[in-house]
């Protein structure tokens, strides 16, 4: 459950500031060379002065790109949702008026350090409809130039290009259950169940509903995943902000772990 502002004042013993958030950031080990993908939760920092702003503002004061999820959930095939689910009924309307995919589109439940990100002009974003990137800073055009609509964090997308560019993983106030680069470890297992995804996008300047190949993807057991990987001699750097990790390490990690963890009925959905 998301803490309120007095709950996060009330447990907070000092508030964190730009320096403070800067001087735990370089503690970490990042520097300006770093291509960095960040996972956060502002309320489990503590209170900061500045909120979201300062957040972002120390991370570009040490990194040289930034990268974070910018999902778009909402924008999804109705059917599959469930919290909360809607009813059966309501599902082509909402396939034929949902709002199409754009530079702007809101996330969701990604919090307010993307939120904060996403309304700098300077930050671009890869162009899937449902699990987009957005990007800043040296390499941040790169990395989201490409990315398929199918199989959104697989092989043809700006985790492939991370995963190449041997970026960290930032995991700040939040563990490995918010690691959105395991997903990658879940698509390059041949044995992930697939589904029949969809899409409000614009074709030609026109409104579509698009379907597409996607994998199931299931995070719930990748909080246990990390805590193996560091267990068992991962690379792992942590103060009290959070811990930053080799997103290649951790991902190849990821692949041999969840072959070993995960029972597949190694079936694909109808389309």
């Amino acid at each position: 459950m998301k803490s309120t502002e007095k709950e996060v004042v009330a447990q907070t013993l000092a508030p964190h500031t730009f320096d403070s958030l800067r001087e735990a950031l370089l503690d970490l080990g990042i520097r300006k060379e770093d291509i960095v993908l960040v996972h956060s939760s502002l309320s489990k920092l503590g209170w900061v002065v500045g909120g979201a702003e300062t957040v972002v503002q120390a991370l570009k004061s040490v990194a040289g790109t930034i990268v974070m999820p910018a999902q778009s959930g909402a924008n999804s095939e109705p059917s599959y949702w469930q919290d909360p689910p809607v009813p059966a009924s309501w599902w082509p309307r909402i396939r034929a008026t949902m709002p199409p995919f754009s530079r702007t589109s809101p996330v969701r439940a990604m919090g307010q350090v993307v939120e904060h990100f996403l309304m700098d002009p300077t930050v671009v974003r890869s162009a899937h409809p449902q699990v987009s990137f957005a990007a800043w800073g040296t390499h941040a055009e790169t990395i989201v130039e490409r990315h398929g609509l199918d199989f959104g964090l697989g092989a043809d997308s700006p985790l492939q290009t991370l995963y190449a560019r041997e970026a960290k993983v930032l995991l700040l106030g939040v563990d490995y259950g918010n690691c959105t680069c395991l997903h990658w470890s879940e698509a390059h297992l041949p044995s992930t169940p697939l589904v029949r995804q969809g899409a409000s996008v614009l074709v030609d300047g026109k409104r579509v509903w698009k379907t597409f190949d996607e994998y199931d993807y299931d995070d719930s057991d990748f909080a246990c995943l990390g805590m193996d990987y560091e267990r068992q001699g991962g690379f792992v750097v942590k103060n009290e902000l959070g811990r930053v990790v080799p997103m290649r390490d951790l991902c190849d990690f990821g692949v041999q772990w969840l072959r070993k963890h995960r029972i597949f009925e190694n079936f694909s959905l109808d389309h």
